[in-house]
């Protein structure tokens, strides 16, 4: 069904004013990794809550570098948050995206989103339900956030505004295209085993196998996972997904495989689309790192 008589973005609930003025920063430490610079940072993103975050940077020279947004997944582990940046998880390749992305010259940053690590306190399932109430939509306030980082980010003399990428997995991948479809800031698009068409997700009954909270209020009366998806063409996106990852049907990433290719080619820029298909199943193996470092490098 077409979106033209809502806004995407109408449809993300009450939004903080706070935007789109300076953030407010504040250095809480800085520390020297193998390779690379951490930076832990506290923000002022929505007027409502400060938010945990963490910059990485290359010790080599000053800048400015490309910028990759990292989104952390979810796995039910709501205590890891952004310390998937640093130190990955069991189903993420090693080394972590703070040392593969910061050793080919890329800053990175990355948020702890409601709910997890330092914004831990309340259950997802309680700020759902509490935000409902508020009209707001939690998974339009997670967007919120990160967009804010965003102008953080492109504030800073250190980060090349023009050349910024997202990457992510699972919930972070999720993240990674909804991001890239509501901000054209974002040039290069990587989700991680977030490739989840919607409708397929029904038909295969499948919707318990993921959280509450990207469920937006209304959103399939407008929207297919496609239009909302369509909106990236022709930036350059890579979709990585296992072929035996249950939270991602197979036929839905075949759905929108088909359908982002012909969107690209219309474009002009099929070359832009690449849909990769791994051995596993919610997991980031070897060559699925191996296949978005080559296609960062490409177009970032």
């Amino acid at each position: 069904m077409s979106g033209e008589k809502v806004p995407l973005e109408a449809l993300l609930g009450d939004l903080p004013e706070s935007g789109p003025g300076p953030v407010e920063a504040v250095l809480l430490k800085q520390e020297v990794h193998e390779g690379y610079r951490l930076e832990s940072l506290l923000l002022d993103l929505n007027g409502i809550e400060r938010v945990p975050a963490s910059v990485a940077k290359p010790l080599a020279g000053d800048g400015p570098f490309p910028l990759v947004l990292f989104n952390h997944s979810h796995g039910g582990d709501y205590t890891n948050g952004r310390k998937e940046l640093i130190r990955s998880s069991p189903y993420l390749q090693q080394p972590s995206f703070a040392k593969t992305l910061t050793d080919r010259g890329y800053a990175v940053c990355c948020i702890d989103m409601w709910g997890f690590n330092e914004r831990g306190g309340k259950s997802e399932s309680e700020l759902v339900k509490e935000m409902l109430w508020q009209g707001k939509v939690l998974w339009g306030m997670m967007l919120y956030d990160n967009r804010r980082m965003l102008d953080y980010m492109c504030s800073r003399a250190d980060v090349d505004a023009s050349r910024i990428g997202t990457v992510g997995m699972s919930m972070g991948g999720l993240m990674a295209w909804w991001l890239a479809a509501l901000d054209e800031r974002i040039k290069v698009t990587v989700d991680i085993c977030g490739q989840v068409d919607a409708q397929t997700l029904i038909t295969k009954r499948g919707l318990d196998h993921h959280g509450f909270y990207s469920y937006v209020p209304g959103l399939l009366k407008y929207y297919t996972t496609l239009d909302i998806q369509q909106r990236i063409v022709p930036r350059a996106r890579m979709s990585l997904n296992g072929r035996s990852d249950r939270m991602c049907p197979a036929e839905g990433v075949s759905l929108l495989a088909d359908g982002l290719a012909e969107a690209y080619r219309k474009s002009g820029h099929p070359e832009h689309w690449q849909n990769v298909t791994a051995t596993g199943g919610h997991m980031e193996t070897l060559e699925m790192r191996v296949a978005w470092q080559s296609f960062l490098a490409a177009h970032l």
